[in-house]
């Protein structure tokens, strides 16, 4: 039998607590309707016996404190929520703990957010990770050292386990029962909880933000004429021309900024555009890619699709009712 120890952070977000622990119950519940003894045994790990979570909307109670635990098979870190640096310190008595637990012997899986008091162990120096789209300028300026995959639903390496935005939790907690119980029970929990199974990318839901969490001025004063001129085909001789800048040197500041090439930004803006056209206008796939500054329908549908995983019409058919009625 696997213990599972499912940790209780301050600042918690219930969703995916309560939502792991229930999908992992349950296994058990469809074994013993088979005849065989249960999987499992689910705890809920504390630092206190009462703890506020979801903005102290709720409370929960923890089966065992932190001190109770001195083995567990499996160590799941819910998200949190607020600000994040707050909640790696409210937490961090977590932290020496996990990393002895993983150095017995444990494998250890975040969930979204979670992904912020895992990375602070240090066990994810070198390794990859996914964790809330959203979170990925923080992310990488607080724990530079790991490769973050913001593209992806789950990543799986060496007993380490992280999972992408929000619900995408159910995606890695039905890759934890197929590793452990087959899957066949995780085709059966997903089934019976409406899951769609074997999710790998959370690309289509991202929304490029622009990474302006920086102090570079010139870079900003790119970024904000790209984000102002994004129909136009702009190069990057243009850019650094109007900045008064060699190109060369525009091109390390950008990428140190914003993680980005120049051309790269541009894509991201240029698509992120396109997206929102997709999803409210009811424009088709020629007029929106002219709208946006291309013009080589190949290259575009290529780029579309490399952003966000699906083709251009799969997307507008997906994100608007109206547009694929048509």
């Amino acid at each position: 039998m696997k213990h599972i120890s499912i940790l209780v952070p301050q600042g918690a977000i219930l969703g995916s607590l309560e939502g792991s622990r229930q999908l992992l119950t349950q296994v058990n519940a469809f074994v013993k309707m088979q005849g065989q003894p249960p999987l499992f045994k689910v705890q809920l790990v504390g630092l206190c016996r009462e703890t506020p979570v979801s903005g102290g909307l709720f409370t929960v109670h923890a089966d065992h404190l932190l001190e109770d635990i001195t083995h567990t098979d499996l160590i799941i870190i819910p998200a949190v929520d607020g600000n994040i640096e707050e909640a790696i310190e409210k937490n961090k008595r977590f932290i020496p703990w996990i990393t002895q637990q993983y150095q017995q012997g444990a494998e250890v899986a975040s969930l979204c957010m979670g992904a912020f008091i895992l990375a602070s162990t240090g066990l994810l120096r070198g390794r990859k990770c996914a964790t809330h789209w959203m979170a990925a300028n923080d992310f990488r300026r607080m724990f530079p050292d790991v490769e973050l995959l913001t593209e992806k639903i789950i990543t799986d390496e060496q007993g380490i386990y992280s999972s992408g935005g929000a619900f995408s939790y159910q995606n890695l907690i039905l890759h934890l029962i197929e590793k452990y119980a087959g899957r066949e029970l995780a085709i059966l929990s997903a089934k019976v909880f409406a899951i769609e199974i074997d999710r790998i990318s959370q690309s289509s839901f991202m929304m490029f933000q622009g990474q302006k969490d920086h102090e570079d001025t010139l870079v900003r004063k790119a970024q904000d004429f790209i984000e102002s001129n994004f129909t136009e085909r702009i190069t990057v001789e243009q850019l650094s021309d109007r900045l008064a800048i060699n190109r060369r040197s525009l091109e390390r500041r950008f990428k140190k900024a914003t993680g980005n090439t120049v051309n790269e930004y541009m894509q991201r803006v240029k698509i992120e555009a396109a997206k929102k056209s997709f999803e409210v206008s009811r424009k088709n796939i020629n007029e929106v890619m002219y709208d946006v500054g291309y013009s080589d329908t190949k290259a575009f549908r290529v780029i579309f699709k490399k952003t966000t995983g699906m083709t251009p019409l799969d997307y507008r058919n997906k994100y608007n009712k109206q547009a694929a009625a048509l």
